[in-house]
């Protein structure tokens, strides 16, 4: 369910804006998405598993507000990144 070390430095190389970047908008949406689709997945096989669940919608909350500050400050970078990881909206 959480992401090993190893796609988190992968996720943090891609996304980051400058080097040594893991605290921009762009790197935490990305490692919220990753999580968010392990999730997803843990879904499919545990249907009634409702503590993690509650956990789920607390993550894409936090993508949302995420998402909505990038949106809000610089709308080019908001578009790019919900291009590069497919999310809708």
């Amino acid at each position: 369910m959480s992401i090993t070390a190893d796609r988190k430095a992968e996720l943090i190389k891609s996304y980051a804006v400058k080097t040594d970047d893991t605290g921009s908008p762009e790197v935490q949406v990305a490692i919220l998405s990753e999580r968010i689709t392990n999730l997803t997945e843990h879904f499919k096989s545990h249907v009634k598993d409702n503590h993690s669940r509650r956990g789920l919608l607390k993550l894409v909350s936090q993508r949302r507000q995420l998402l909505d500050y990038l949106k809000r400050t610089d709308e080019g970078r908001y578009k790019i990144l919900i291009e590069k990881l497919g999310i809708r909206r």
